[in-house]
């Protein structure tokens, strides 16, 4: 009798290690997911539209969480949706509330030259204004972003794409993680 009584106990007890177990694993699923679906993310590059800064096929972490708390910034580099089901990344060039002007391979925010220092030197960018996508000044909560190949990028310059929504960036590209001889911050 004795024995039944025992056994029943440490049958108890197994289950109980087994739930334990198990809602440990399922608490390191939802905090995998949860990371995965909100702060960080993977992003491979597509296309040689941010050449020489990323290639094609590179792969590279987004963060996704710092948008929450800050503003994006010229120069940024973004992961962004498009047209549902592609991802492009691009850097951001003009932000809210600005014009935009390229005249002779030159950027002029708000009437003011600007240097893209982070371009390489041969790169050259055909002239360009906000009147070609029907618009002025860049609207609140969009922005313009850019392949750093301006001559081979489908970008916002391209009316297909246009100006981006705030809600289309997905997040900041942090860090090169392939090919490894290229790994890096950005």
């Amino acid at each position: 009798m004795c024995y039944n009584v025992c056994g029943d106990k440490m049958d108890w007890l197994e289950i109980k290690e087994f739930i334990k177990d198990t809602l440990k694993y399922v608490v390191f699923i939802i905090v995998v997911l949860v990371i995965a679906l909100y702060v960080v993310g993977l992003q491979q590059v597509v296309g040689p539209s941010m050449q020489e800064t990323l290639n094609n096929n590179d792969v590279v972490i987004l963060d996704k969480i710092s948008y929450r708390f800050s503003d994006i910034k010229r120069g940024d580099i973004v992961a962004l949706y498009y047209a549902d089901t592609k991802f492009l990344i691009k850097r951001v060039v003009g932000l809210p509330g600005e014009t935009i002007r390229y005249q002779n391979n030159t950027l002029y925010i708000n009437g003011v030259m600007y240097n893209e220092n982070y371009l390489n030197s041969d790169v050259v960018t055909d002239d360009f204004d906000l009147n070609s996508l029907g618009v002025s000044v860049i609207p609140k909560d969009m922005y313009l972003v850019l392949g750093d190949n301006r001559g081979n990028s489908m970008d916002s310059r391209d009316k297909n794409v246009g100006l981006i929504k705030r809600e289309n960036i997905i997040g900041k590209v942090r860090l090169r993680i392939w090919p490894l001889n290229k790994f890096s911050l950005i």
